[in-house]
């Protein structure tokens, strides 16, 4: 991974209260990590930090595009994303990952890089099924076929060989 230093902050000798960051994506970004999902987009992220004596909260408003490849037709589409997601950092006696959006740092560090969580935040976005904005009406309408809760029961048929080893097996237990 190449250098990610557009995209640290400051945070030593950053007074406690509320502070905001502003950070911007490209192509460039996402060919600074191998094998990437997401390789072209476009956006910004907005960070709204709060710092206490005891952590710093990170609450990430991110909002772009990002180019997909259509699942169905293979066509190259661009993808709305817009992301609202929290990080807390709780000062400690040394580094670690306590869950996936807590980590501890030492009072000592100079800086927080949020490239990789810019990055992760991004790429989750990305949906299972990719599909060109002209299919999605097509795809809502599938969805509601198969999960429709509202199937009436007297429509299902058994297939009669299932019935005729349910016999047997009532037959068997008695």
């Amino acid at each position: 991974m190449k250098d990610l230093r557009q995209h640290k902050i400051e945070i030593f000798g950053l007074k406690n209260g509320d502070h905001q960051f502003t950070f911007h994506f490209d192509n460039s970004f996402f060919v600074k990590y191998e094998n990437s999902i997401v390789s072209k987009g476009k956006g910004s992220c907005l960070i709204k930090l709060t710092k206490t004596d005891s952590m710093l909260t990170l609450h990430f408003i991110i909002e772009g595009f990002i180019e997909l490849e259509c699942d169905r037709s293979l066509e190259i589409f661009d993808h709305f994303i817009k992301v609202n997601k929290n990080l807390i950092y709780k000062y400690g006696d040394e580094d670690k990952e306590l869950s996936e959006d807590v980590y501890v740092i030492t009072k000592n560090t100079q800086e927080i890089n949020i490239s990789s969580f810019l990055y992760e935040l991004v790429n989750l976005e990305v949906p299972m099924k990719k599909l060109h904005p002209k299919f999605q009406d097509d795809n809502e309408n599938d969805e509601m076929i198969f999960t429709s809760p509202l199937r009436d029961k007297k429509e299902e048929t058994i297939d009669p060989r299932w019935e005729v080893l349910k016999s047997l097996r009532n037959k068997l237990e008695i």
